[in-house]
């Protein structure tokens, strides 16, 4: 397509000219600002250059530095004789511009002493490529106040896929810009009509608080300029129109209520049969640890978990093994530590080839999960009651809350629910609807070092993911922690506040050195976002959330949020009318 060049004295309000007394290049050249006028960081500017032919080249750019400076001073001490009056100087303010766009592409320098013009409308759209993006995705507000877009193309797989944030914990607002994200995708129309988009799923998990609970939820906070902000960047201001929640149960309880405090409506429990745990070889997700594939005994736990697989016979959610009925978790730990410490019994679930110092090491660690795994995987409850995560029969955002489990148990959460999730749209065959998952806290899922079952889960979804609809939005304190290939894989990298010793890693290459001196200082709600079709990072800052982040703003909930999946079923269905045919007469108990 061919795109018509803006003219740059029709663009915005001249602000200086191309400084004579520092090199220009046809990527980066000085303006020397005019007085009256200013220039900050991020400022989008536009020049041009006549070519002998008779015809014009547009050169754009973004203000990647700024300075000013006494002309006429040698000495550091002759700004107090100037600031007298006995010693003639004058301010000059000098802005750095990195080229971002040329037009047509012939790259020559711009002439000293060329206008420059404050890029607005039409040709601030062309400076930054948004002219180029036909499905635009609002993020934000830049420096100037005018609206911000991502190519939505680079984040559901069409020519891209994947987004990483980096940034201190508590201060980047990682999931406060993960969330609006997943919301602007969700509410803009980018991704299709209204079917396609109301197909859309996304699963996010909830590690810190009970902040995620109330996306469905309005926020009392929402004042009318934060409407209208929202109204500029084309979204409605609100909660997530539908949202469900699950929470894991309650420790020590025989009914399965979700571990919730603040939240007690409109939440389902989510647990694992001891029937699923062994029929779908769930065991390495126990050990789900990265140091743990390094070691020995991971041998015996994919032994055990294929014979696992192969002797129990479901009851009910329970199994049996070899004549023993097992209902708990914790039975069955004592019951494969037993099988495992006799001779007789050893090898048929180990094989022969291990030593006996291995297995003790697998039954030390799988005795020390009781503790942590016995309320996720049951065998006390009916198979038939609603309890598993599944987005494709969940509403369009599924929140997982984790916040309340221990490490371990947030790792098999996370790993198998992930397994679960990607196996069903390989199974699938097709890329559409889209999945989108939100997780944070990736540099502990997804290490540089070590292996681990989650990490090939994470590493799957960030090399095929694109083709199958997954789409990974993976957060992180650190992202020089996290495994090379998926960061890699990841089109649109963004980073808020960041810590000076992660600043300097290679992993924040894409930022340029102003703008990594500016992570550092970046205060909540300040993101530099990088993504293919625009040369240099923008700087943005997204608007204040139109949904409750915390359970005191949360404002009323939606009557979907009044009742969970448990209670909208009928619970003689729930118990066992679909299974079985039971009438009327029979008794479900």
């Amino acid at each position: 397509m061919r795109r018509r060049r803006v003219d740059p004295e029709t663009a915005g309000s001249p602000v200086g000219r191309v400084l004579g007394t520092s090199d220009a290049t046809p990527l980066q050249f000085w303006v020397a600002v005019a007085s009256g006028a200013y220039l900050q960081l991020d400022d989008v500017v536009v020049t041009s250059r006549e070519l002998p032919d008779g015809s014009s080249v547009s050169i754009a750019g973004v203000v990647t530095a700024v300075r000013a400076r006494h002309e006429g001073a040698a000495f550091d001490s002759d700004v107090f004789a100037i600031a007298d009056g006995t010693l003639p100087a004058q301010v000059q303010e000098a802005a750095e511009i990195t080229t971002t766009r040329v037009t047509p592409e012939v790259y020559v320098p711009p002439q000293p002493g060329a206008i420059v013009h404050r890029a607005k409308g039409e040709a601030r759209a062309q400076a930054l490529y948004f002219d180029r993006m036909d499905r635009q995705v609002p993020i934000g507000f830049g420096r100037d106040g005018e609206p911000l877009f991502l190519n939505a193309d680079f984040i559901d797989g069409q020519r891209g896929a994947h987004v990483s944030i980096s940034g201190i914990s508590g201060v980047a607002t990682k999931t406060s810009f993960a969330t609006f994200l997943m919301y602007s995708m969700l509410r803009s129309g980018v991704l299709g009509g209204a079917g396609e988009s109301a197909n859309t799923k996304a699963l996010i998990f909830n590690v810190k608080g009970e902040d995620l609970l109330f996306l469905d939820h309005p926020n009392t906070r929402l004042d009318d300029a934060t409407r209208e902000s929202y109204a500029r960047l084309g979204l409605p201001a609100g909660p997530f129109p539908d949202v469900r929640v699950y929470a894991p149960p309650r420790a020590g309880g025989a009914d399965a209520t979700p571990d919730t405090n603040a939240r007690m409506t409109g939440v389902d429990p989510f647990y694992w049969t001891l029937a699923e745990f062994c029929a779908d070889g769930l065991l390495p997700y126990v050990f789900a640890d990265a140091d743990d594939e390094r070691q020995q005994y991971t041998m015996v736990v994919h032994s055990v978990a294929a014979h696992l697989k192969k002797v129990a016979a479901p009851a009910e959610g329970a199994i049996t093994l070899e004549g023993t009925r097992i209902a708990s978790y914790e039975h069955l730990v004592d019951h494969l530590v037993e099988q495992l410490g006799d001779e007789a019994t050893r090898f048929a679930w180990t094989g022969t080839a291990v030593g006996l110092g291995t297995v003790n090491a697998f039954a030390r660690r799988l005795i020390n999960s009781k503790r942590d795994l016995s309320r996720l995987i049951r065998g006390d409850l009916a198979q038939r009651r609603p309890h598993s995560i599944n987005t494709a029969e969940s509403a369009q955002l599924t929140v997982v809350d984790l916040h309340n489990l221990p490490d371990r148990a947030q790792r098999f959460v996370v790993g198998v629910t992930l397994k679960t999730e990607f196996e069903r749209k390989e199974k699938s065959g097709t890329a559409k609807p889209l999945l989108f998952v939100v997780l944070d806290e990736l540099n502990k899922y997804a290490p540089r070092e070590g292996s681990s079952p989650i990490k090939d889960v994470l590493l799957d979804i960030a090399e095929r993911g694109r083709s199958l609809g997954v789409v990974l939005i993976g957060c992180q304190q650190t992202a020089s922690e996290v495994e090379r290939r998926i960061v890699t894989n990841a089109a649109i990298k963004v980073v808020g506040r960041l810590d000076p010793s992660e600043a300097s890693r290679t992993e924040y290459g894409f930022l340029p050195p102003a703008q990594r001196q500016r992570a550092l200082i970046a205060k909540p709600g300040t993101m530099f976002l990088s993504q293919p079709d625009i040369p240099v990072p923008l700087c943005i800052e997204f608007p204040f959330p139109g949904w409750a982040t915390r359970p005191g703003e949360a404002g009323e909930p939606p009557v979907s949020a009044l009742r969970s999946i448990v209670q909208t079923k009928d619970p003689f269905a729930v118990v066992g009318a679909s299974v079985g045919g039971l009438s009327d007469d029979d008794i479900p108990f």
